[in-house]
């Protein structure tokens, strides 16, 4: 959540790395409308996340095992990532706020042999 005063955003650093953070993620979207793949969007070396499950916060979220992630360092460092936007079917990648992860093996593979649907 970013607060700011109305009619006052010039110098709002947090405003400002909000909305560019999120208009990121708009360009993402309108390129995959576009027929873009999720492996030319995520670049290449998207962090990973393995025994990975899906959880929620007041938003969905992903919760897992980090690989490669650019700003939390480390290897098989437990995270929550920012909320969940997009989810691939097949459960192979998944788009929150902030970023791509590639997902690996979920936690509970069982669940995943029935697709990926909690809000169905």
């Amino acid at each position: 959540m970013v607060t700011f005063e109305q009619g006052r955003i010039a110098g709002n650093e947090l405003f400002e790395v909000e909305h560019q953070r999120l208009s990121r993620l708009v360009a993402d979207m309108d390129r995959l409308r576009e027929g873009a793949t999720v492996e030319e969007l995520a670049g290449e070396a998207p962090p990973c996340l393995e025994r990975w499950q899906l959880v929620q916060r007041p938003a969905p979220c992903l919760v897992g095992l980090s690989f490669g992630h650019p700003l939390l360092p480390g290897i098989g460092r437990p995270i929550i990532t920012s909320d969940l936007v997009l989810l691939t079917t097949d459960g192979s990648w998944a788009r929150t706020v902030s970023r791509w992860y590639r997902l690996g093996t979920p936690a509970d593979p069982e669940s995943a042999s029935k697709g990926y649907r909690p809000w169905n």
